[in-house]
């Protein structure tokens, strides 16, 4: 079968891909995006009814694009992204390959050779855009769940209706991990929620939404050469925030009934193990949310006035109230005894790179980049992973300024290369 030949390929057809396509159509450079389904597929797969993107309308513009038809203060439902996609595909005019698996991509002398379901193909360069989001991240320790208890990661939850009766231990206090708690509980379930390092965010603050700050601060453009420990900053578990106007950090998810138990260490004989840190990881959390306020409330006072930004700064913050811990945490639970009928892993996810033949990882399994240059493949640019070049890196309005930098990275490469 003959090689198609093309100077970039972009794997993945979702916001990231269809950003960086954009960035390369501006500078002149021909390339074709590869997409395993079709655009925007990771969004409608997405079973999750009530799901609503987490951040609101306003910062949800795709380059080039506006979210002018939107109520600028709502939150879209995630399913909708398909479909917006769909149309900025078509507004940019990307070139698109859909339903092209990626099986295996390897190192030429002058680029990347990438065989597919659809037959091989030759690139100088190529950017991976799949996401950050491809597996769940679910621990080996679920091998020992007694087979009589559902298993559901928190990718294929769908609704509190579809949960069998019973109890449920929901694994993770991350952004899903505390709505799936938070929905099941409303629905009549008895939950345990295990909680280990975690992010506490309120969803407003002295009347703004926390957006508003986190953009007027200038948190969200904080570079990834100006953090000390990259790694672990990229590590760091999304915020407890949802697109709903209710709280849920552990306090209030106690408040609904919510039992709190420490981080989930082990499963032994059947029986599920907690830390005895649930303190320590809610005073943790606790302390960095009051270091946040602080720098708001600072910004407020020296900077908003001389702005011009309209807040309502004149208002008193209300006081932090710091997580409640129960005294008698559980440290373990019998799952053979019928109290639990199902587990939520709420434990994170993965990006799916089995099909790189490129030694591109590090010890622990991760592609080593640079800002999404990746190291040990010149050519290699990865785009839409957490804080990849700036802390609003994985959102959606942050992957037209990262594609804008790395496209003007590749152009740069290809100029030297073709000179030489």
């Amino acid at each position: 079968m003959t090689t198609r030949k093309v100077t970039t390929l972009i794997v993945g057809g979702g916001q990231a891909g269809l950003a960086m396509s954009r960035a390369l159509t501006l500078r002149g450079i021909d390339h074709l995006i590869l997409d395993r389904e079709r655009v925007g597929h990771a969004w409608r797969a997405r079973p999750w009814q009530q799901l609503r993107l987490q951040t609101p309308n306003w910062a949800n513009a795709l380059p080039g694009a506006d979210t002018h038809d939107l109520d600028p203060d709502a939150f879209l439902p995630a399913r909708a992204m398909t479909g917006r996609l769909e149309t900025y595909a078509e507004m940019i005019d990307a070139p698109v390959e859909e339903y092209c698996d990626v099986l295996a991509a390897r190192a030429t002398g002058d680029g990347f050779a990438l065989a597919t379901n659809q037959g091989p193909f030759h690139a100088r360069s190529l950017v991976i855009a799949s996401g950050a989001c491809a597996r769940p991240a679910i621990p080996a320790l679920a091998g020992g769940v007694p087979d009589a208890i559902r298993q559901i990661p928190a990718s294929a939850y769908r609704r509190a209706q579809d949960v069998p009766e019973g109890g449920v231990l929901v694994v993770g206090a991350s952004a899903s991990g505390v709505q799936i708690a938070s929905e099941l509980s409303a629905a009549g379930h008895r939950v345990t929620l295990a909680a280990g390092t975690h992010l506490r965010l309120p969803r407003r603050y002295r009347g703004r939404d926390i957006d508003v700050w986190l953009d007027a601060i200038g948190s969200m453009d904080e570079r990834f050469d100006a953090v000390d420990d990259i790694a672990r900053v990229r590590r760091t578990p999304s915020p407890q925030i949802t697109g709903w106007p209710v709280s849920v950090d552990l306090g209030a998810l106690q408040a609904r009934g919510v039992e709190l138990v420490g981080r989930l260490g082990a499963i032994r004989d059947g029986q599920a193990l907690f830390s005895g840190g649930l303190a320590h990881a809610c005073a943790a959390a606790d302390l960095k949310l009051a270091r946040l306020r602080d720098r708001i409330d600072t910004w407020v006072q020296e900077t908003a006035p001389a702005s011009g930004f309209a807040t309502p700064e004149r208002l008193t913050p209300e006081p932090l109230v710091p997580t409640p811990v129960p005294a008698n945490a559980r440290l373990g639970i019998d799952l053979r005894a019928g109290e639990i009928q199902t587990i939520v892993w709420a434990t994170g996810y993965r990006p799916d790179l089995s099909w790189l033949d490129l030694p591109v990882f590090t010890r622990k399994g991760e592609l080593d980049h640079q800002g999404g240059v990746v190291t040990g493949a010149p050519g290699l640019y990865a785009l839409g992973l957490p804080f990849l070049r700036r802390r609003r890196s994985p959102l959606i309005s942050g992957v037209g300024p990262d594609a804008d930098d790395l496209a003007d990275h590749l152009a740069a490469r290809l100029r030297q290369s073709t000179a030489a």
